[in-house]
């Protein structure tokens, strides 16, 4: 339980990212300063640190028996919360 808690919050930051962008897309994005700061706040953990961790992830997930491919997606989406909760068997902790 507690490790989809962890994977919920980027869950919740790639959610507030399309959403943010759909609003925009459609001139209805949020007016208010501290609402556009946290949006692009999401957008840089979401996607500049998550990208940062993809090398730390491949190296943690060698001979584990995932491909490379999934653990670079996975560690996109969820940043560390894919790659440290994962047991060396390959099955989640």
């Amino acid at each position: 339980m507690k490790i989809v808690a962890l994977r919920a919050v980027p869950v919740l930051g790639w959610i507030y990212v399309v959403v943010g962008l759909v609003a925009a897309a459609t001139g209805r994005g949020p007016r208010g300063p501290i609402l556009r700061a946290l949006w692009w706040i999401d957008v840089f953990l979401s996607v500049v640190i998550h990208a940062a961790q993809i090398p730390v992830a491949l190296r943690a997930s060698e001979g584990s028996g995932r491909s490379r491919a999934t653990t670079a997606v996975l560690t996109q989406i969820f940043g560390l919360t894919w790659w440290r909760t994962q047991s060396d068997k390959g099955s989640v902790r």
